[in-house]
């Protein structure tokens, strides 16, 4: 043991005598000190080897998915909440990082959760303004229509009444409802009958094709969304088909079933299919107008007698006179 102190000793004496082999070994040894330090505290910093799959916390209670995360390691933040009437109160929509995902210990999982009611918001009184006009007002509110009901009255295109959980509205009602519930107006169209031309609405988001079809005075009927949109997709969802061709006549407060895909290439192919149909119906329509025209040309012309016919008329007038 003292041999080997001395030597180790007469080593170094030995290695000083020769400044620069010592300055570079020492620096070699410090070098690999710190990596071996850096090493080391990254292995237990980093918890290396600790990772982890992501639950699925989707459809779970948000205090049980806290408990859940936290026998793993994890943490659950909650990033946003929304309000879906189908779901309760307090479970959990969606999450980042996804279920199956590999994650180190103390991970973050952020969450948005249903909230446990929706906000309530005073409903306007919209009755005496045109259709167009009401339902812009309740859209800023933050309402849809339920339903339109068209009946017999001279304001074509005005709203008569309206009603709200089956209660009427008046100019001095306080009523509120839940924020995005809808109210039901009653319109006015002479006669008792009427038709507009259906609006396109392949491309548009759910919201924006109900707002086009109250406009032109038509209900929103069944809405289908392709099996691959869930519930945090549908606002991205666009509509690729609707029962009612655009560029056609339709009645007033016809229901109009709508179909929602997430497929950007079968949006642009009904899309383009819809434009064609409505170019073709407009053709139809200009030749339609030319062949009326041309008939009651023809017979304003038979029943209108020309310039000639009535010349010789009045020259044998003339004569027998």
């Amino acid at each position: 043991m003292g041999r080997n102190n001395k030597a180790k000793q007469g080593y170094w004496q030995r290695l000083k005598q020769y400044p620069i082999i010592y300055n570079f070994v020492m620096i070699v040894m410090i070098v690999v000190g710190v990596l071996l330090v850096s090493a080391i505290a990254m292995h237990f910093g980093t918890r290396h080897g600790s990772h982890r799959s992501v639950p699925d916390f989707s459809g779970v209670q948000l205090a049980d998915a806290e408990h859940a995360a936290k026998r793993r390691g994890l943490q659950i933040i909650v990033n946003d909440s929304l309000f879906v009437p189908a779901y309760e109160g307090g479970i959990i929509l969606d999450q980042l990082p996804k279920s199956g995902a590999k994650v180190k210990a103390g991970r973050k999982v952020y969450v948005t959760i249903n909230s446990l009611r929706q906000k309530m918001v005073k409903v306007p009184y919209v009755a005496g303004r045109s259709l167009r006009q009401a339902k812009n007002m309740l859209e800023v509110a933050g309402l849809e229509i339920e339903r339109l009901e068209y009946v017999d009255d001279i304001a074509t295109n005005y709203v008569l009444e309206e009603y709200c959980d089956g209660v009427q509205l008046t100019e001095e009602s306080t009523i509120e409802a839940e924020l995005g519930s809808g109210v039901v107006l009653k319109v006015g169209v002479q006669g008792g009958y009427g038709v507009a031309e259906m609006p396109k609405l392949i491309g548009l988001s759910l919201q924006r094709a109900k707002s086009r079809l109250w406009e032109m005075g038509f209900n929103v009927g069944k809405v289908i969304y392709d099996d691959d949109v869930d519930m945090l997709d549908k606002k991205d969802a666009r509509v690729y088909y609707q029962s009612v061709d655009q560029g056609r006549d339709a009645e007033l407060g016809s229901k109009i079933r709508l179909k929602l895909t997430l497929d950007v290439e079968k949006v642009a192919k009904q899309s383009a299919e819809s434009d064609a149909v409505a170019k073709a119906l407009i053709e139809e329509r200009l030749a339609a107008e030319r062949t009326a025209d041309s008939l009651r040309n023809l017979e304003n012309s038979v029943a209108e007698p020309t310039e000639i016919q009535q010349q010789e008329t009045s020259n044998q007038d003339d004569f027998f006179i």
